[in-house]
């Protein structure tokens, strides 16, 4: 008996890095890079670098629970970004490069503020955590060319300063949830 799939988003900063490292996930069943949480109506990558759509560059996930929890999920998010940079992660800066987790469940939103409130308790990155939780809103897929981009452009310089060490990370700390 087959088990439901769920879908949760996520903001790591670009959506290319989150990407590379999610598709690389057992139980994860699709990965699409998008833009949520912003007032515009289908926005475009150009509107949303300029930091006025209020959007966040994000990765949409559907997971299959019975292959791996929504824990692990999120365990792997923060492991793989910076949870306590405002609006930016390393060199890329702007709000649509915030840290965020969007929820489509009350379960989910529970799950994610209890997560958080665990790891600022035992002050697990030395610094606040600034990730935000929400809702997810007014979600829109990002353009062709951003899909499956590390896979499709290993050799870009960006992806191989960024989104390979990302990859790396993720395979050395979590080689259990990893699809080879």
């Amino acid at each position: 008996m087959a088990s439901e799939t769920r879908t949760i988003v996520l903001g790591g900063g670009c959506f290319w890095c989150t990407e590379a490292v999610y598709k690389e996930v057992r139980g994860i069943v699709d990965v699409e890079s998008g833009y949520s949480n912003g007032q515009a109506e289908r926005p475009s990558y150009e509107q949303v670098c300029t930091g006025r759509t209020g959007h966040a560059e994000v990765v949409k996930l559907t997971y299959d629970p019975a292959q791996i929890s929504l824990r692990q999920i999120l365990e792997i998010f923060f492991v793989v970004h910076d949870p306590t940079q405002r609006d930016r992660q390393g060199n890329d800066v702007g709000t649509q490069y915030r840290s965020g987790i969007y929820t489509t469940t009350p379960e989910q939103q529970q799950e994610a503020d209890d997560m958080i409130r665990q790891m600022s308790q035992e002050k697990l990155f030395g610094k606040p955590i600034v990730t935000e939780v929400k809702p997810l809103a007014n979600y829109w897929p990002a353009e062709d060319y951003h899909q499956d981009f590390f896979e499709r452009n290993p050799t870009q310089g960006y992806c191989m300063a960024v989104a390979a060490p990302k990859v790396a990370k993720f395979r050395k700390t979590f080689s259990e949830l990893a699809r080879r």
